[in-house]
């Protein structure tokens, strides 16, 4: 075997190696980027499940006192919704908002499910 030869041989040899190297660190870049996507899934998951099973009880507690019937108009007073369930203002409108309540439109801070007050309806 010749000089020439001998270069070209060795030169193939390592434009294989770059090339082998840079797929494998292609690959590296592909299954960090998927892990890292994954594990961002899974954290938003872990958290949304856990808010649900914190708002449940609070849901389930909000349905009560807007189906109370001690109160035949069945609206109550935002304030004390709010304060029954122990959360703070946007987290209170945002549940009563999931379970079908709607605010008074009178500008009342009172609130009633829909299914005893359709929009068409004014509050008190």
């Amino acid at each position: 075997m010749d000089e020439a030869t001998a270069k070209q041989i060795a030169a193939n040899v390592v434009a294989d190696v770059n090339f082998y190297i840079a797929i494998i660190g292609l690959m590296g870049v592909v299954v960090g980027a998927a892990s890292t996507a994954l594990g961002n899934l899974l954290i938003h998951w872990l958290q949304e499940r856990s808010r649900t099973r914190a708002d449940r009880p609070r849901k389930e507690l909000l349905l009560k006192m807007l189906n109370d019937e001690r109160f035949p108009q069945r609206w109550r007073s935002f304030d004390t919704l709010q304060h029954v369930i122990g959360t703070d203002d946007e987290t209170a409108k945002r549940l009563l908002i999931e379970i079908g309540a709607r605010a008074s439109e009178d500008k009342q801070a009172l609130w009633g499910l829909l299914i005893h007050h359709p929009l068409d309806e004014t509050g008190q």
